[in-house]
């Protein structure tokens, strides 16, 4: 699978090369599709970026312990604004899915209503 095209902005970040993204991601796609099972789904491609949102993560800490200008550079972490993002669109489809259910019983009810009547 080919890179994702945020993979430069999560590196920089994180604090990390590109180069090193790269390979995280590759890491990252492999475990998910461990987990999965294949390559093509969405679980899969979540499981993805996920994982190497967080192992960029893991690792510009550990950049950043390394560097002694890092105390004065406070690292930003962009996991919890990808998991509010799926959050968010999880609850879309939730609501729409509710509002379905709840349109398909007031139908069945009015359909049954009507059998009834005649």
């Amino acid at each position: 699978m080919k890179a994702p095209k945020i993979l430069p902005w999560i590196a920089h970040k994180a604090g990390i090369s590109e180069a090193l993204a790269l390979k995280l991601w590759r890491r990252a796609a492999g475990e998910a599709e461990e987990l999965t099972g294949c390559c093509n789904s969405s679980d899969y491609y979540r499981l993805a970026v996920e994982r190497f949102i967080d192992l960029s993560e893991a690792e510009g800490e550990k950049c950043a312990e390394r560097d002694p200008q890092a105390a004065f550079r406070p690292t930003p972490h962009v996991s919890w604004l990808w998991r509010h993002q799926n959050r968010m669109s999880q609850l879309n489809l939730l609501a729409a899915q509710n509002t379905y259910r709840l349109w398909q019983t007031n139908w069945k009810n009015f359909v049954a209503g009507q059998k009834q009547a005649a």
